[in-house]
């Protein structure tokens, strides 16, 4: 990949006094400026802050990591194609109730989803309208000379750091200014091409156009946006950009821990089952509930017990705009992802792609992202082709498999997916994906993490955030628009990249 200077890139630092220069400006600017995450208790003990008041440094890149232009225009421009996509998914109940059975064998968390949505369903839906925050992520995959963007995945529920990841674009924009022409080997002043990252404004707006659809409450109260989060969230501060961005839209904004949903939220006496949300601080004070907003409730561990799911059954069955709904969340399955990226010459009928994405031209741009994913059933010839390159000790090298699961270090790479699947029913087996592994181009980049400087080898992962709002009932895309982008990085010896599960770390993108 072409340097973004001219000259090598990221310059050589002295041991010394320049990076602890640059690693000290990166500190302080990164707490001034809350690109910053609450300590793990393995950093400061257990129970060390019991009053919640330390922060420290998320882990960011000390340069911008260089990213072909090409890939990230086309990444960009693809995104409302990509919401209009997920959206038309999450509409058509019969595709997920399908895959939903193809997977529940080896998915209790998936099964007991779809329970609630047929709960509610045979109840009846009392609000239309659903809100994605999406965001697809991809790398770029060097094929010889050749660069191009892959999919690695599409997210629909807790779609994380978009209030980071505008913060440390702000960051390198900072350093090119300040500290990067003042190097031994200097980076000029606009030399780096930075482009402008709006994510945690861009999703805000999609809260807000939510919000403003729900319209006024029909019982007189106040309405709201609440952020439904996990116990003791150290990702706090990425929330709290995103939560700011929208109160400057003078939108009232509240945290609720997802397992004090019942405690503090009561379904009105009414026909419409309006959301309320009574303070914890002020009982008699009643907010109707306009937007739900899922920071949690992803995965199995947020679901501890019945009053867990009593409490997204709830959510789901109100008047609530929820971000995502049932369907939607559903619609993340790598399932889905895996379904609409098989190799045409391995399907079993007409494409799914082309279903949901008739437009030639979009569908075309779409394909171009995917790589080869494949079901590991014992029916299909994709299937049978995938359980032998699974199986393989060679074949298998190529190859990661992944589970129904958002949030990073579920997936076994390479040699691993033999020896996991020798613990699986077989019967089983097609609760996982196989996916053909991307190869990205070589790069490198210094990681400042917890205070220590980490140099060598790295691969970035770029997310494109995306907000969708539409009507399940008519189809209507009432407000559809690419939101800002992220870019992770993490060690080249590392499999995972989630910064919240502590694999990799925050980055942004200079332009080649």
């Amino acid at each position: 990949m072409a340097s973004p200077t001219g000259h090598s890139y990221p310059p050589t630092l002295d041991a010394g006094l320049e990076k602890d220069r640059l690693s000290q400006t990166i500190k302080d600017w990164s707490i001034a400026n809350g690109l910053a995450v609450r300590p793990p208790p393995a950093l400061v003990g257990q129970n060390q802050d019991p009053e919640g008041i330390l922060a420290i440094n998320a882990p960011v890149t000390l340069f911008p990591s260089p990213f072909p232009k090409s890939c990230f225009d086309e990444a960009k421009a693809i995104q409302t194609s990509y919401n209009e996509l997920y959206a038309q998914i999450s509409q058509d109940e019969e595709f997920l109730g399908r895959l939903v059975q193809e997977v529940a064998g080896g998915d209790d968390f998936i099964a007991k989803l779809w329970d609630v949505h047929l709960k509610v369903k045979k109840e009846g839906y009392v609000q239309n309208l659903s809100l994605g925050l999406f965001r697809s992520d991809y790398m770029v995959h060097q094929d010889k000379a050749h660069l191009q963007i892959k999919q690695v995945e599409f997210n629909t529920i807790a779609s994380s750091f978009g209030g980071l990841s505008a913060q440390t674009s702000l960051l390198h924009q900072h350093l090119a200014q300040t500290e990067y022409p003042l190097l031994n080997q200097p980076i000029p002043t606009n030399s780096l091409d930075l482009p402008t990252n709006n994510s945690a404004q861009g999703l805000a707006a999609g809260l807000h156009a939510a919000y403003k659809a729900y319209g006024k409450s029909t019982l007189g109260h106040p309405t709201c946006v609440i952020f439904l989060v996990q116990d003791g969230e150290r990702n706090i501060f990425d929330q709290r950009h995103l939560e700011y961005a929208l109160q400057e839209s003078s939108v009232p904004v509240f945290r609720l821990p997802f397992s004090q949903v019942l405690t503090h939220t009561t379904l009105a006496d009414s026909p419409s089952r309006q959301l309320l949300y009574h303070l914890p601080h002020n009982p008699n004070k009643t907010f109707e509930v306009a937007v739900a907003y899922l920071r949690a409730g992803y995965g199995p561990g947020d679901y501890p017990s019945p009053e867990a799911w009593e409490a997204r059954h709830r959510i789901e069955r109100s008047l609530t705009i929820a971000c995502p709904t049932i369907l939607t969340q559903l619609a993340g399955m790598k399932k889905v992802q895996q379904v609409l990226a098989t190799p045409p010459t391995l399907a079993s009928g007409p494409s799914t792609l082309g279903k949901f994405m008739p437009d030639p031209a979009k569908s075309s741009a779409l394909w171009k992202t995917f790589t080869n994913i494949y079901p590991l059933d014992g029916e299909s010839a994709a299937g049978k082709e995938a359980r032998r390159l699974a199986t393989d000790p060679v074949e298998c090298q190529k190859y990661v498999m992944k589970p129904q699961r958002e949030g990073g270090g579920n997936n076994f790479y390479r040699g691993a997916i033999p020896e996991q699947l020798k613990t699986v029913p077989e019967e089983h087996w097609n609760s996982f994906i196989l996916m053909e592994l991307i190869t990205p181009p070589p790069l490198q980049n210094t990681i400042l993490r917890q205070g220590k400087l980490e140099q060598g080898g790295v691969i970035c992962e770029l997310g494109v955030y995306g907000t969708c709002l539409w009507d399940q009932k008519t189809g209507e895309v009432k407000y559809n628009e690419e939101a800002g982008y992220l870019l992770r990085t993490k060690g080249d010896q590392s499999e995972e990249g989630g910064v919240a599960a502590g694999f990799g770390c925050m980055d942004s993108v200079a332009l080649v």
